[in-house]
């Protein structure tokens, strides 16, 4: 897949693009953060980083269409950039460096977007991810030095450990017992939220993890990667991808469980 192997370079230039951008701000002193009407914070940097990628994908990929967190839909056409320029704002207006900038091209078929390339950064500790359709996974801080990724071989859920965000989504939406119940049967639970799960879970060092309510710009890059790499990733209802408007990801031998559970 030539054409996807380049858009998986590009990818990384829009990805080291956006590094530099968070990172200059990343504890900063004057750092403005406003309120969405969602509730969520939103920072100058993450708007900052958002209109950087839109920019440089006008130019390199005028065709493509882009969905963002920050400012939305712009185009039209079969191929879409999907971008959430810093998913995990709430850890990065407090100082807290678990938090990445997620991009993904997704091309539309049957039942939406399905990703082809995903590229998860997170400077501040110092980690990358990526993955394209059919090309493997991988981590590394570039193509040129990388190591191929692969999901855990644990089958047993009590010999499992369980990642995820918070309490309060699943108790909102009463799936709080099923919850409940998988965290006492497994080995280990951890909150470790937003996209770093995903990428454990790709890596082998998490063998399941899910949240209640997310959206595409959430997703879509984890879901290649951790598909990847030999896992599953589907929405709560078994629909596999981002599709579904919350995930369930795991290394594939417990996924069943993890929905049967979740879905009490």
């Amino acid at each position: 897949m030539p054409g996807y192997h380049d858009d998986l370079r590009f990818a990384h230039v829009l990805a080291d693009a956006a590094d530099a951008t968070t990172m200059e701000r990343f504890k900063a002193l004057d750092l403005k953060v406003e309120t969405k009407p969602d509730m969520t914070p939103v920072s100058d940097a993450d708007k900052a980083a958002e209109e950087l990628i839109r920019t440089s994908l006008r130019r390199a990929r005028p065709r493509d269409a882009v969905l963002g967190e920050e400012f939305g839909t712009e185009g039209h056409g079969s191929r879409r950039w999907v971008i959430d320029p810093i998913d995990g704002t709430k850890n990065f207006v407090r100082g807290v460096p678990v938090w990445a900038t997620l991009i993904a091209l997704t091309e539309l078929s049957e039942g939406g977007d399905h990703p082809v390339v995903g590229v998860v950064s997170a400077p501040a500790l110092n980690r990358r991810w990526w993955a394209v359709r059919g090309g493997g996974a991988y981590t590394g801080r570039s193509l040129s030095q990388a190591t191929r990724l692969q999901v855990s071989h644990v089958g047993r859920v009590p010999d499992a450990s369980f990642a995820y965000s918070s309490l309060s989504g699943w108790e909102e939406r009463g799936m709080l017992g099923g919850f409940l119940e998988l965290t006492r049967d497994c080995w280990r639970t951890r909150g470790y939220g937003d996209f770093w799960p995903y990428m454990m879970v790709a890596e082998g060092s998490v063998d399941m993890c899910a949240e209640p309510e997310l959206s595409l710009w959430d997703m879509a890059a984890s879901a290649i990667i951790v598909e990847e790499a030999g896992g599953q990733f589907t929405g709560l209802d078994g629909r596999r991808g981002p599709l579904s408007g919350n995930a369930a990801a795991s290394n594939g031998l417990l996924h069943d469980e993890l929905l049967r559970y979740l879905n009490q």
